[in-house]
């Protein structure tokens, strides 16, 4: 299994470059920020130096959107990083959430979705695109290859990402819910003709590592409540197309959010967001990885013999270096045990 950080572009942007450096120095294969350009601070700017200052990871946004940049630009910023710095990045895109609402926009349709999934691989792979009734290109990038991996929660996201997505992004870390959602993503594969092995498979949620004791899984719990509220926009969102009886998605991702009551964007991942307190302590457990090593390292078996490919820590929290480096000196060798020198 690949593993991953995500972390979010808050100043001093080298504290976010120096969070990467120490995790390819601990084996994590990718670096993985926030796009939300008001909150934090510009990804693609912090992207430079992360790869001016590592060899082997692989950076991109979870996630980036349609809405808020051009799909040509958006394009041209992965193809640039790849020719300054070898094929080393990978776009997570989704419908968007806080960098369109925080402007009183709104999450694009998927079809317009789908259509920039096409524009920004074309590009960003160095092949030609049809944009607004013109055959474009980039007539300066040659060999830049760009996966695209997109996020979804909903049937027809699901769908959509089994249809024409080279990887699927989960940000929750259910077990049930995560079978759930890959097998939506494989049958949609299946009938589009594709192979269902082809797409990757990341699950992205919080972990916070304890001592195993009650207070400290309370700590972490209160640390990582956040994400509920997080997920809450989206399955919000779901909630009110599909609605709420579970006959189109599980009642274990619909049913907590019924004491929503708004959200405050300005609070948006961070932890102690006052606007998460609906989130209870069983939906904290089942979406985040939180507890002692052993418990993380049995979560996350649970989740590779679904199908998990690569599993992306979210370290906004009060621990960030604590559970990178447990993570990195424990976790990580439990899951990819190596083959011993001598049987």
């Amino acid at each position: 299994m690949d593993f991953g950080i995500v972390l979010q572009n808050d100043p001093p942007a080298w504290r976010i470059v120096e969070f990467a450096r120490q995790a390819e120095l601990l084996g994590f294969t990718h670096v993985w920020t926030f796009d939300s350009h008001l909150l934090w601070q510009e990804p693609y700017v912090v992207y430079s130096q992360i790869l001016s200052h590592t060899k082997r990871v692989t950076v991109g946004p979870m996630v980036t959107n349609p809405a808020t940049r051009d799909w040509t630009v958006t394009a041209s910023l992965f193809a640039t990083l790849n020719e300054m710095f070898g094929n080393r990045t990978i776009c997570g895109i989704g419908r968007g959430d806080s960098a369109v609402r925080v402007t009183n926009g709104a999450p694009v349709t998927l079809a317009t979705l789908r259509d920039s999934i096409g524009v920004i691989r074309a590009l960003g792979n160095s092949e030609a695109a049809s944009y607004n009734g013109n055959t474009l290109q980039f007539p300066w990038s040659r060999g830049s290859k760009l996966p695209i991996w997109v996020a979804a929660y909903g049937p027809k996201a699901l769908a959509l990402t089994g249809e024409v997505g080279d990887g699927f992004i989960l940000q929750l870390g259910d077990p049930d819910i995560t079978a759930w959602s890959i097998a939506a993503v494989r049958k949609a594969a299946a009938e589009a003709g594709r192979d269902p092995s082809s797409i990757s498979i990341c699950v992205a949620a919080p972990a916070y590592v304890t001592d195993g004791s009650e207070a400290g899984l309370a700590h972490g719990r209160d640390q990582c409540r956040w994400f509920g509220g997080m997920v809450g926009n989206h399955v919000a969102d779901i909630v009110k197309r599909y609605g709420a009886d579970g006959a189109a998605i599980p009642k274990a991702l619909s049913d907590y959010i019924a004491g929503r009551e708004g959200y405050d964007y300005n609070q948006h991942g961070k932890a102690g967001n006052t606007h998460t307190s609906f989130v209870p302590d069983e939906v904290i457990d089942r979406f985040c990885l939180i507890g002692p090593v052993s418990a993380q390292v049995e979560r996350l078996q649970e989740l590779e013999a679904l199908g998990v490919d690569q599993f992306a820590l979210y370290l906004q929290h009060d621990a960030k270096a604590e559970t990178l480096a447990a993570y990195g000196e424990h976790v990580l060798p439990a899951v990819n045990v190596r083959k011993a020198a001598k049987t």
